[in-house]
């Protein structure tokens, strides 16, 4: 494989040698062990006329070409969720019309897993709000998804943790929501580290009170509840969680520092995952996954364990930035032709953090064509003014 002079942090010029790329098969035959979503981002337009920092545009084929590259691997989507930029340059209007499409194109797709975030995020966080308030905006999103056929994620509302006087608050939303929903659905609670603003969710600052809480929310509407996705970035929290669920309710792993360990489990359980590194290592987890439905841990380790060096850069703190890394890597590989995100968010992280993903992602076989993608990061490195 070629080299690719690469700058350093300090100025100097360094050659790079790529890695060969890792060849998976495509979705298996073998029906995979867990049920696995990604949550998928966006593909913005980068000929619309809009300013980008207050009015999102989407590519909207490029947008949904990607989920059914997904579908194919025999992955589902998680769709409208925060790795499409959901409430951070993705407003309620652009998420809804994003479901109907996603919805629509799931139909050509037999077998095709599809849940959708529905939120509060059309409320302004400069009003005076109430818990009615953030009940009607839940109610608002429900209606719409469940209008298009669609399968509700109950995401965690900024709105609910700015307003909430107590965790019981918590619980009467909650109970309120799951009340009238038509089918089980997923509860998302997403750490600060991915939200600053869901500080104190469930009504506590204290994780171990939090959980505590959400338990007892979840015990509580059971028949109502498919599983929860929680986002923590903390195994050991998340095992915990995962063995006092109420029977029948599933763990979907969200930390996107050591899935590979919760998603084989142990003796006592395993987590499902909605993943935001699953959308740009789709190919490594469709196959990983499916050497584990075959019982070759081994197999699943060697193809999974590479990665998290990768989704451990892309997710480092500040973590609501991860974003532009799973679209830098989108773009190396081909998958859109341009490094542009709607808000602008391209520019949320440094030439020096993209570099290194690059390097982390050639090292562990990611990169489908090195030198396609290594002409892709020159193109990148060009706007910084290092011509090399």
């Amino acid at each position: 494989m070629e080299t690719v002079r690469l700058p350093e942090q300090n100025g100097k010029i360094s050659e790079f040698h790529l890695s060969p790329p890792r060849e998976f098969n495509l979705k298996s035959s073998v029906d995979l062990p867990r049920i696995a979503y990604s949550a998928v981002h966006v593909v913005s337009d980068p000929l619309s006329d809009v300013d980008p920092w207050l009015k999102p545009a989407i590519d909207w084929e490029e947008t949904l070409n990607y989920r059914r590259y997904l579908w194919r691997l025999g992955l589902g989507v998680a769709e409208a969720m925060d790795t499409a930029q959901r409430g951070m340059g993705l407003d309620w209007l652009g998420a809804k019309e994003l479901i109907k499409h996603s919805l629509d194109a799931a139909k050509d797709f037999p077998d095709a897993k599809i849940v959708c975030g529905c939120g509060t995020d059309q409320l302004s966080p400069t009003t005076n709000l109430s818990v009615d308030d953030v009940i009607r905006a839940y109610e608002e999103q429900m209606e719409s998804i469940e209008e298009f056929g669609g399968k509700l994620v109950i995401m965690a509302s900024r709105a609910l943790a700015k307003c909430a006087k107590s965790p019981d608050d918590y619980a009467a939303v909650y109970s309120r929501i799951l009340d009238q929903a038509k089918e089980p659905v997923l509860i998302h609670w997403l750490g600060e580290m991915f939200d600053p603003k869901l500080s104190g969710y469930w009504g506590h600052i204290d994780l171990h009170a939090a959980m505590d809480e959400c338990i007892r929310i979840l015990s509580d509407n059971t028949q109502k509840i498919d599983g929860i996705k929680i986002s923590l970035l903390d195994k050991n929290k998340e095992i915990a969680m995962r063995r006092r669920l109420p029977q029948g309710i599933k763990m979907y792993t969200g930390d996107d520092f050591n899935y590979p360990e919760l998603i084989a489990g142990d003796e006592q359980g395993y987590s499902h995952a909605l993943l935001g590194i699953f959308d740009p290592i789709a190919t490594a987890a469709s196959a990983a996954l499916a050497a584990l439905g075959k019982g070759d841990l081994n197999k699943y380790n060697e193809i999974l364990q590479p990665t998290v060096p990768l989704s451990r850069h892309i997710f480092k703190a500040p973590t609501q930035f991860y974003k532009t890394g799973v679209v830098f890597l989108a773009y190396l590989n081909g998958h859109q032709k341009h490094f542009t995100m709607i808000g602008g968010q391209q520019s949320a992280r440094s030439l020096t953090h993209l570099i290194e993903l690059f390097r982390l992602a050639s090292n562990c076989g990611i990169l489908t064509d090195p030198p396609a993608a290594a002409d892709r990061l020159r193109n990148v490195m060009k706007l910084y003014g290092f011509d090399i």
